[in-house]
C-alpha cells in the first residue's frame, strides 16, 4: 500500500468537498466514544472488546496500524487507542455490525485465496498487495467494489479515532481551549501609526 502519512490524511479529508459526509457518524457520538474510552483508561482498566472476537480485534489493530504506523513525530494508531474506538464505535451502531465483520472476513478469504493463510498470518509485503486492490476507490476493479468500500469506512474511522486521542491531538499541534494573553499591538505598529 502506498505510504500515505498523517498529514496527507488530514489534508485530503480536509480538501474533499465532502468532507462533513466522510463520516457517518456525528461530532456528538466521537466525543462520547473518546469520553468513555479516556474514563476507562483513567480508571487504568484494560479495554475488553464489546463487539469483536479476537481474531477480529487483532485484525483490526493489524489494519489500523497499517494506515497509521508510527512515525518520527507520533505514535500508531494503536498506540493512539484507535483499535478501541473502532470496536466501541461499531459495538454502539448496530447497522455497521455486518459490513465491517463482513470486510474483515473478506480480508481474511482474500489472503487465504492468494496466499493460503490469513490476513494476520500473511506477510506485509502480502498484507500490501492485498490492500493496494482496494485502497483506492478511483483505481478498484469492479471485483473489489465492495473491500474497497468497506476499507474507506475503516480508514475514516482510524482517522476519526486517532485525531480525536491524545496522540492525534498532539500529532496536529492541537492545544485545546486555553485562555490567551494578549499585550496589545506590537510596540513598532504603534510607532508607525504615530501611537504610544
Amino acid at each position: 500500500m502506498t505510504k500515505l502519512d498523517r498529514r496527507e490524511l488530514l489534508q485530503w479529508a480536509g480538501a474533499s468537498a465532502a468532507a462533513g459526509a466522510l463520516f457517518s457518524w456525528t461530532t456528538t457520538e466521537t466525543q462520547a466514544a473518546a469520553e468513555a474510552l479516556q474514563a476507562q483508561a483513567a480508571a487504568s482498566t484494560p479495554y475488553k472488546p464489546r463487539f469483536f472476537t479476537p481474531h477480529e480485534y487483532a485484525t483490526v489493530t493489524m489494519l489500523a496500524d497499517i494506515i497509521l504506523p508510527k512515525d518520527a513525530t507520533s505514535g500508531s494508531a494503536s498506540e493512539a487507542g484507535t483499535h478501541e474506538f473502532i470496536d466501541y464505535i461499531t459495538a454502539e451502531q448496530p447497522e455497521r455490525q455486518t459490513a465491517m465483520r463482513g470486510g474483515l472476513a473478506w480480508l481474511d478469504a482474500e489472503c487465504y485465496s492468494r496466499f493460503d493463510k490469513p490476513f494476520l498470518e500473511a506477510t506485509d509485503a502480502q498484507r500490501r498487495q492485498v490492500l493496494d486492490d482496494i485502497a483506492f476507490p478511483k483505481n478498484t476493479k469492479p471485483e473489489f467494489k465492495r473491500a474497497a468500500r468497506f476499507f474507506s469506512t475503516f480508514r475514516d474511522l482510524v482517522a476519526a479515532g486517532f485525531f480525536s486521542s491524545k496522540v492525534g491531538m498532539a500529532d496536529i499541534g492541537y492545544m485545546g481551549n486555553r485562555p490567551t494573553v494578549w499585550n496589545g499591538p506590537p510596540a513598532e505598529v504603534l510607532a508607525k501609526l504615530g501611537l504610544r
